[in-house]
């Protein structure tokens, strides 16, 4: 492909993403099975921009007055070079460009960009932001707009850390320790590879991001308990879980998703991990786990494209889900048992607004600090933002944004 026909595949392909939730990784995977005779360099360059333009969409925006597919490539491409050879109509580029195109290259907006624009997190969103995060909002973006390295969980099922880190090692990846969740290996992002190597079909490991592998730590499993995972999905967790446990007791992952379950099924197989269920739950259980549905602003820096599909009336739906949920979860645990909860969510809306909600209507249930559930059970040094709650972000923990609340129910 040329230059020009890049560009216009990437002008195509953000007016398709606009059309549908699907991810951007699986979209642009399918485009490249649909369009052979884009090559892999071709691919690779496409995919660059477009998730170029989706971390600075906001400003793009800003700067050339609109967020049409055309106008945000035309942005993106400011600094790079001459425009009018990309845009000529030659070929199987895109049209010429017109007056008024020209008119906004050539001057740019009066003043400094909105808040939201230097953020590049939705205007609507101000407000939450800015609860959640004080004066350090500005921080606090801009590591969400950076790129994610990949994080790792050791299965103890079947290797220890140091024997990950020295396998990863002697494959020449730069492998290190996480610094506060005691299983966790991080590497630079890029690593894709990772997942099709011996180790990782071994079952040597999980991808799986520090806050996750944290919020599953802080769950306080042991071996032999009976462990519920309300909302498993393809069961990450559950999967931490139950090496915590020494696959010894029982799990029961449910999810809406049956797709999800099987893939559990699968992933469980490979870690060697055979006390998982997947029938719907029965009884009480001594922990049970809802990492909630949310809307992912955690997971921002890895899928940058959910916050322009962030609605206010998606937070809504996802708030009362929450709620439903949670009073779903509370039926489910035994006098003296636990109740976490989580959410890859940094918007006080989804978790502390919603805790205080569950507690209002479940007298007995309380608040065990998070703090102390790590100084009981959890070697190593404390992560950040650890107290009454846990509370994770790019710029704070290193990690994705995250939440985790602990409850105990009266025995």
């Amino acid at each position: 492909m040329t230059p020009a026909a890049r560009i216009q595949a990437v002008i195509d392909i953000l007016g398709e993403l606009e059309k549908t939730n699907q991810p951007v990784d699986r979209h642009l995977r399918d485009w490249g099975r649909s369009h052979r005779f884009a090559g892999s360099k071709d691919r690779a360059s496409i995919a660059e921009r477009i998730y170029e333009i989706q971390r600075k969409r906001a400003w793009l925006a800003w700067r050339m007055g609109g967020d049409a597919p055309r106008a945000l490539v035309i942005g993106s491409l400011l600094e790079e070079g001459d425009l009018e050879a990309l845009f000529s109509g030659a070929g199987y580029g895109p049209p010429a460009l017109t007056d008024a195109e020209r008119a906004t290259i050539l001057k740019p907006p009066s003043g400094s960009p909105p808040p939201y624009a230097q953020g590049e997190y939705p205007e609507f969103l101000g407000s939450e932001l800015q609860r959640a995060f004080g004066d350090a909002l500005p921080d606090e973006m801009v590591a969400l707009q950076a790129r994610a390295p990949a994080d790792l969980r050791v299965n103890t099922l079947k290797t220890s850390r140091d024997n990950l880190l020295n396998a990863l090692q002697a494959e020449g990846y730069d492998a290190q320790p996480t610094p506060f969740s005691p299983l966790g290996v991080r590497l630079p992002e890029g690593e894709a590879k990772l997942g099709r190597g011996g180790l990782f079909l071994s079952g040597a490991f999980e991808f799986q991001d520090e806050a996750a592998q944290i919020a599953a730590l802080l769950c306080g499993v042991k071996p032999g308990m009976r462990v519920l995972d309300l909302a498993a999905g393809a069961g990450g967790k559950s999967l931490a879980l139950v090496a915590s446990m020494h696959n010894k007791g029982k799990i029961v992952a449910t999810d809406v998703r049956a797709a999800a379950l099987h893939e559990l099924e699968r992933r469980a197989e490979r870690a060697g991990a055979t006390i998982i269920d997947t029938h719907p739950p029965d009884g009480v259980f001594d922990v049970v786990l809802l990492d909630a549905p949310c809307t992912g602003t955690g997971t921002w820096r890895r899928q940058p494209e959910l916050r322009w599909r962030l609605t206010p009336e998606r937070i809504e739906e996802l708030k009362a889900t929450q709620d439903a949920l949670l009073k779903q979860a509370a039926k489910y645990v035994k006098p003296g048992g636990r109740l976490v909860y989580a959410t890859c969510s940094i918007l006080p809306s989804e978790n502390e607004d919603r805790v205080a909600a569950f507690l209002e209507s479940h007298r007995d249930f309380a608040i065990i600090p998070a703090a102390d559930v790590w100084r009981e059970s959890i070697p190593g040094a404390q992560p950040p933002n650890l107290g009454e709650f846990f509370r994770a972000s790019p710029h704070s923990t290193q990690t994705d944004g995250f939440f985790t609340a602990i409850f105990a129910k009266n025995a």
